[in-house]
């Protein structure tokens, strides 16, 4: 931790004022109760079906069958309540992990806390790309430009300037220019400085802190809105199909009773209402698995598309490096020297300059290192901060004006092109310098030029910029990100570096880092000479951008998308958010990030690390491809209990399906499909393959007709079993119940047969929740073929035990014949 002039307050008093004045927070969001989930299931079409088959055995048919469907219909609704309230544990796990934070000032040493922490009179460190976390006045630093548009709903932004001594700090309405003013919610466009808290949670002039960053959008994906207009267009079909059959059914037996039984079973078999659930429960869970490896997802649709990234593109700072800058060498216009013990004239002043010209309260890490190196030599500033022009993209420089013993002077340090121009040096030193520069950079090292000017007592007099030398700092790379690179690429996404570095520094780090660097390196001003309509053609094969400004960035992802790219962006600062918001898949980084980088992503990265990433694009490819398995085996699933419930009517047989047998069904689909699908482990070769194409879906045409497949193979094996057995002369309620067992059977096979990952044994622990689901199943038809009561209930009579083998061995069979084509596929 850095130590500051400011000593903020004591972790004591802070701590009493917390207990005071209450978290620095809007009141929290209602969570939807138990209830709340319950009555929003009862308003599925599902559950009308059930409750008016209910309704018909309850006043109508027999009480028993009647009571056990009110039993059913309530045991559904409770698996249905569980796995929603787990979905929405996860998404409030995920509210908290995307709360904002706030640098402050705590015992003399700067903290990075929650923002619902903040108390009056905290010391807080603000600047630009920043969110304001509580109301404050500013004390310390530059004058601040604030955008208050979200308080006043004007655009242009107001400047803020320090609170003299004895000024009134009550705080007027939101708007004003030249105050110290700075209310929560507001963004810092220009400066930094040090402020002190004075109104917190619901007393801040927005009263609304945070919501927008903490807030996980949960807006549908594609994929849900599509199966949500098929759900609801399939509820239509099987409600007209129920009123076809029944009249059809009364009219042809004279039962209008059984008529309505059979049009309901019917309706049930043809509605796949768990698709919504189980896309929202994975989405959910996906999202909360994703954050346990440091991956936030702050709009849950994009699990979706995590998976299917092509393109990497990751700032080189802090992402692929560790961030950790270090000054190590130092160049006065003779040798490039390391940090001596003892510097000499020269090296002091080009020292003591670049201090000048950096933050005093650093948050960059180039000026952290400044700090750290003159702390270690013992040099100080050596005078008194007036004024700071922060950089700008017209000149890549930080300037600070100082008053000294001499007089008034400027330090800048910066870009070295920048800081020649600055200093208006001649040819012969540009070229001397530059070349020098370049050798720098050979060797993977940051090179920044340091100017001032000399002393003066004359009132607005700018006395010319004298070059002092060069600084060279060292961020080695992170450990982990030459074996995640090569991992990214093993599974055909391509990753592109993009650094505000000289062409020689990023071709050192790529090399490094193991990116393709055969085009060698491509300049943001060869990117803004490229006209929109060739980009994408020029760039195909580049994989190394240097000296690239924010607004190439957004170029650079328009370009990769017109190539065909799934693209994910990574960004940190203030003027990335158009790129992050253009690209599939926006990465603001957590730690070092501004807010506005954050609100524009669709995922912050909460330990800043590619590694992370590279997990991330891992477990993305697992949720989908279990995704599409689950979506896959409840189309299967239902061609079966459609078919058995209208073709026995059609042959002129007696029903096979009755709603009591579907309501079992159902308690065994809806966790089979959230639990047993989702826990399942990725395939073993997931991260060898080249990730999904654009044009192909999670759940597409190819997966539909291989669910029918499957669904119809066990249907007809289902069906040749009931037919056989009537053929002989079979009591019905023995036939039923055999069939009925050759059904679950078959079901369990394919739900086994679609889950399971090549190369995972059927016995690996990660199917334990399989093999719970199955026993619980197979318990249930033991007890509705030889528990009398049940039996009686569901209309089953025992079987006997040779045809009950044969049927399961045939059910196997029909249900795993994908299954073990797959398996034998990969010997």
């Amino acid at each position: 931790m850095t130590q500051f002039p400011f000593q903020g307050l004591s972790s004591d008093e802070a701590a009493r004022r917390l207990a005071e004045y209450g978290p620095n927070a809007p009141p929290p969001a209602k969570t939807p109760s138990v209830f709340d989930i319950a009555l929003r299931t009862l308003k599925e079409p599902m559950f009308f079906l059930l409750a008016a088959a209910a309704t018909l055995y309850l006043f109508v048919g027999d009480l028993g069958e009647g009571l056990f469907m009110v039993a059913g219909a309530a045991a559904s609704i409770t698996l249905v309540v569980i796995q929603e309230f787990r979905s929405e544990r996860a998404l409030q796990a995920l509210q908290a992990l995307a709360e904002p934070t706030a640098h402050v000032i705590r015992d003399g040493a700067e903290l990075r806390l929650p923002a619902r922490d903040l108390v009056p009179g905290d010391a807080i460190l603000v600047g630009e790309g920043q969110r304001i976390p509580a109301d404050a006045t500013l004390r310390a630093g530059d004058a601040l430009v604030v955008d208050e548009s979200i308080l006043t709903g004007e655009s242009a932004p107001v400047t803020k300037t320090l609170a003299g001594d004895g000024v009134d700090l009550a705080f007027p309405q939101p708007g004003g220019d030249f105050t110290p003013f700075l209310y929560a919610g507001c963004m810092i466009v220009r400066g930094s400085g040090v402020a002190c808290v004075a109104r917190t949670g619901s007393r801040t002039a927005v009263g609304g802190l945070g919501a927008s960053l903490a807030a996980i959008k949960g807006e549908a994906s594609p994929l849900q809105k599509r199966t949500g207009d098929l759900v609801a267009r399939l509820g239509a079909f099987a409600l007209l199909f129920c009123a076809l059959v029944t009249v059809a059914y009364g009219l042809v037996h004279g039962d209008w009773f059984e008529g309505a039984i059979a049009g309901i079973t019917l309706a049930i078999g043809l509605l796949p209402e768990e698709f919504p659930m189980v896309l929202a429960i994975f989405l959910a869970l996906g999202a909360y698995r994703l954050a346990r490896r440091k991956v936030l997802v702050r709009r849950s649709s994009v699990t979706e598309t995590l998976g299917s990234t092509s393109l990497l593109c990751v700032d080189k700072t802090g992402t692929l490096t560790q961030n950790r800058m270090a000054v190590v060498r130092l160049y006065t216009g003779g040798a490039v020297e390391p940090i001596p013990e003892a510097p000499n004239a020269e090296e002091h002043r080009l020292i003591q300059a670049a201090l000048r010209a950096s933050a005093a309260n650093p948050v960059d890490p180039m000026d952290r290192a400044v700090h750290a190196l003159a702390v270690n030599l013992e040099i100080p500033a050596g005078g008194e901060t007036i004024e700071s022009f922060p950089i700008k993209p017209e000149l890549l420089a930080f300037i600070q004006s100082w008053r000294v013993e001499g007089g008034g002077l400027k330090a800048a340090k910066g870009a070295p092109e920048a800081i020649f121009r600055l200093a208006r040096v001649d040819d012969g030193t540009h070229a001397h310098y530059a070349s020098t520069v370049e050798e720098m950079a050979r060797e993977g090292l940051r090179v920044l030029a340091v100017a001032e000017t000399e002393p003066t007592r004359e009132e607005g007099v700018d006395a010319p910029y004298r070059l002092l030398g060069l600084l060279a700092f060292e961020d080695p790379i992170r450990d982990d990100v030459p074996a995640a690179v090569a991992a990214a690429r093993r599974a055909g996404v391509d990753v592109a570096m993009i650094t505000g570095d000289y062409p020689a520094t990023a071709l050192a780090i790529a090399r490094a880092a193991g990116i393709d660097v055969t085009r060698g390196a491509t300049t943001g001003a060869e990117i803004a000479d490229m006209p929109p309509e060739e980009a994408a053609a020029r760039l195909k094969d580049s994989r190394v951008f240097a000296r690239v400004m924010p607004t190439n960035k957004l170029a650079l992802v328009e370009a990769f998308k017109a190539d065909g790219h799934i693209v994910a962006m990574t960004g940190d600062g203030v003027n990335d958010g158009p790129a992050l918001a253009a690209a599939h898949i926006g990465i603001a980084m957590g730690q070092r990030g501004s807010d506005v980088a954050r609100e524009a992503a669709h995922i912050v990265l909460l330990d800043d690390r590619f590694a992370s990433i590279v997990s991330g694009i891992e477990l993305g490819r697992r949720i989908s491809s279990n995704l599409r398995k689950a979506l896959t085996f409840i189309t299967a699933i239902h061609i079966p209990i459609a078919g058995l419930a209208l073709t026995p009517i059609l042959m002129g047989l007696p029903p096979m399906l009755l709603p009591a047998h579907v309501v079992l069904m159902e308690l065994i689909i809806d966790p089979t499909c959230s639990l047993a699908f989702e826990a399942e482990p990725g395939e073993k070769d997931a991260m060898l393959k080249p990730p999904r194409p654009q044009s192909e879906p999670l759940f597409g045409t190819r997966d539909l007709w291989l669910g029918v497949a499957q669904g119809f193979a066990v249907f007809l094996a289902v069906l040749s079993v009931y037919v056989l057995a009537m053929s002989v002369s079979v009591p019905e309620a023995q036939a039923r119940g055999l069939s009925f067992a050759t059904l679950i059977v078959g079901n369990l096979s394919l739900a086994l047969s679609d889950a399971l990952p090549k190369g995972v044994s059927p016995f690996a622990r990660e199917n334990a929740f399989f093999w719970a689901i199955a026993a619980a199943a197979l318990f249930v038809v033991g007890a509705g073929l030889y528990f009398p009561p049940l039996a009686g209930v569901l209309r089953f009579a025992p079987p006997a035990t040779e045809d009950l083998v044969l049927a399961a061995l045939l059910a196997i069979g029909a249900g795993g014949w994908y299954g073990m084509w797959k398996r034998l596929l990969s010997i």
